[in-house]
């Protein structure tokens, strides 16, 4: 496990504002490792350890999936914290993906 590389991507995960959405492959390419967006999903397989914590259920997949919601417990429950802040699923997918997105290279400033 590169804990270095998890740390990162937890720092961005951080910063996804409620009611908001990313993917692991936006993660990974803000980090400047675009095809490391399998690394971002199995950070956050441990996300639920870091301190402080980690918004995980405000990552998806590149298509707006809940492809993460197995690894909640219950699997609901990633729909229902999203569902809290407002973010609409439906069929396991976010709602309006594009204008919920949030794109870390877009909003943040990494220097």
């Amino acid at each position: 496990m590169d804990t270095n590389f998890y740390e990162q991507v937890y720092e961005i995960a951080r910063l996804i504002p409620k009611g908001r959405v990313t993917s692991y492959g936006a993660i990974a390419k803000s980090l400047g490792a675009a095809k490391s967006s399998r690394m971002v999903g199995h950070a956050m397989l441990y996300a639920g350890m870091a301190h402080p914590k980690v918004p995980a259920h405000r990552v998806v997949n590149s298509s707006g999936l809940l492809t993460g919601k197995f690894h909640f417990k219950p699997p609901e429950l990633m729909e229902q914290l999203l569902a809290n802040e407002g973010v609409e699923v439906k069929n396991d997918k976010v709602v309006n993906f594009k204008n919920v997105f949030w794109n870390p290279l877009e909003e943040i400033n990494l220097d």
